[in-house]
């Protein structure tokens, strides 16, 4: 009995260890189990803006500083892209159009299509060569800094789909670079540009000109035409643009804005703005209100993103901007038809919302209307309405609207002091020059301007639209406060830029505005409307 027992344990062990071994050799046949996946060491994170980027220069034997900002769908479209190229100003650096430009939102919210922007490092180069050779900067941008950019990323190769724009010194550069490039860059945006005409470049001061301009362009110590070395032609856009045949003159896209309050660059962009306009060169022109800061290029940047979006494009930029809506028609009771006792002359007076049920006293706005002759009664409907929309907007106060057309019957001086004695005897209003301005547009302009030599008791302000100005228009009076408002297609410029600089130089109060367009009455419609902050200034004195 003991035998058998352990003969079947024994036989029981080597069953298992034959069905173990069996087990063991089925496995081995299997496919073994994956591994679970080992995670990448370094995962790579999409980021648009590539700051601290370095170009090794050979011709200038340095590293040269860039940042990048790519777009949203640079790591997921896998598409090619417009390059912008982004100058700083004097005394800045590459980070300036990242850190205080805020070009990532701006260019996000307002380019219409998605482009890669560059921003080099430009020291206080003016983004040309050095006069002397000694820092060919301008060649470095050409030569080394364009063709590493195309060949990091991607880009589309071709001048048409290349844009530079910049600020200051920048504006500058972004008018020079495709100036003297126009096989690399098809596009200036020129924002505030740093320049000089010859008179303010022989007036600087000895100092600021031997640091800012001399080094720069040659003669550093001298003085008056010496100043004005052939280095400093050869890049003068007073100079270049002239000759025919330039490299300038190869069809590129030119957009200029400069703000009204600048201490003198306004003088020298609206004296080019005068140049090419004389010259038959197609280009855009801003004037609006600021000065040399970021608020006024914040202000500018949704306009000139849009417009490099359509250049790189090829789409032709709109010669007039979307038409501001003049409101609902006014109602035929508020508006009452005048004649001036004793003579054929003929004017209306619209009256305020509240004016048929109160009994206050309104300030009022004379305007001398040049109206189109088949077209007169829908423009007269749309100025006023123009003005009633503002007035119920809050832009400016309820007033009088005195329109007084464009007549056979010259508006003289007296002719105008008896119109406002006949209002202010029949309508309530704030009998005081401190409460009335008066306008005008076009031929109507011209008169309203010459006007004012003799009108200084009865008005406080004149607001000219496209106003047919002769070209050596001035002013001396400091009674009155101007506002200048011309489309930059408009034909005066001559004459607007000579009483720009005639109130600047006199010290006299204006505001002064260059805006997309024609002069037609549209444009003249969103003049009015642009004009209200300065109109509800001067109708409340």
């Amino acid at each position: 009995m003991k035998s058998k027992g352990k003969g079947l344990i024994h036989f029981t062990f080597l069953l298992l260890g034959f069905l173990t071994l069996l087990v063991g050799l089925s496995a081995c046949e299997r496919d073994p189990e994956p591994l679970p996946p080992v995670p990448p060491v370094d995962t790579v994170k999409f980021v648009r803006l590539l700051e601290k980027q370095t170009l090794k220069s050979h011709i200038l034997n340095r590293d040269i500083s860039y940042a990048v900002l790519l777009p949203k769908e640079y790591d997921s479209l896998h598409t090619n892209y417009p390059v912008v190229y982004l100058l700083h100003g004097f005394g800045d650096d590459e980070t300036a159009w990242y850190k205080y430009g805020l070009i990532t939102y701006y260019s996000d919210a307002n380019a219409s299509i998605p482009m890669i922007y560059v921003m080099p490092q430009g020291f206080n180069t003016y983004w040309v060569n050095k006069y002397n050779g000694k820092f060919p900067y301008m060649d470095m941008f050409i030569k080394e800094l364009v063709p590493t950019i195309d060949s990091l990323f991607r880009t589309i190769k071709d001048p048409q789909q290349r844009a530079v724009m910049g600020f200051s010194m920048g504006g500058y550069g972004a008018l020079i670079l495709p100036a003297k490039n126009p096989d690399v860059f098809n596009t200036g945006v020129v924002l505030s540009m740093s320049f000089r005409t010859d008179k303010q470049y022989m007036s600087e001061s000895q100092d600021g000109w031997n640091s800012q301009w001399g080094s720069i362009f040659g003669g550093s110590g001298s003085s008056g035409t010496a100043r004005l070395t052939n280095y400093f032609k050869a890049n003068s856009p007073f100079y270049f643009f002239k000759n025919p045949g330039d490299e300038s003159l190869k069809g590129q896209n030119y957009f200029f804005d400069c703000g009204d309050d600048e201490e003198s660059l306004s003088e020298t962009n609206d004296a080019l703005h005068d140049l090419l306009r004389s010259l038959g060169i197609k280009h855009e022109y801003r004037v609006r209100n600021g000065a040399h800061s970021w608020d006024y290029w914040h202000k500018s940047l949704p306009e000139a993103l849009k417009y490099i979006s359509s250049a790189v494009q090829n789409i032709t930029y709109p010669n007039d901007p979307t038409p501001v809506s003049v409101g609902a028609a006014i109602p035929a009771e508020r508006i009452f038809a005048e004649q001036l006792d004793g003579s054929e002359i003929d004017f209306s007076v619209t009256v305020p919302p509240a004016y048929l049920s109160d009994t206050n006293h309104y300030a009022v706005i004379l305007a001398l209307h040049d109206r189109n002759a088949v077209a007169q009664d829908k423009e007269s409907q749309n100025m006023i309405s123009m003005f009633n929309s503002d007035m119920i907007s809050n832009k400016i106060p309820n007033s009088l609207v005195v329109e007084i057309p464009l007549q056979t019957e010259s508006i003289t001086a007296e002719v105008l002091k008896r119109i406002i004695s006949q209002v202010r005897t029949k309508y309530r209003t704030m009998a005081d020059s401190k409460h009335t301005v008066l306008l005008g547009n076009k031929q109507a302009g011209l008169i309203a301007y010459e006007l004012m030599p003799d009108c200084t008791d009865l008005i406080n302000a004149c607001l000219l639209f496209d106003a047919n100005l002769p070209n050596d228009a001035t002013s001396t009076n400091p009674a009155i406060s101007y506002y200048l408002d011309i489309s930059d297609e408009g034909i005066n410029y001559t004459g607007y830029n000579s009483l720009y600089l005639s109130l600047r130089h006199n010290k006299l109060t204006h505001e002064y505005r260059v805006r997309q367009g024609t002069s037609s009455h549209e444009s003249f419609l969103n003049g009015i409307d642009e004009s209200a902050g300065f109109m509800k200034t001067h109708l409340r004195n």
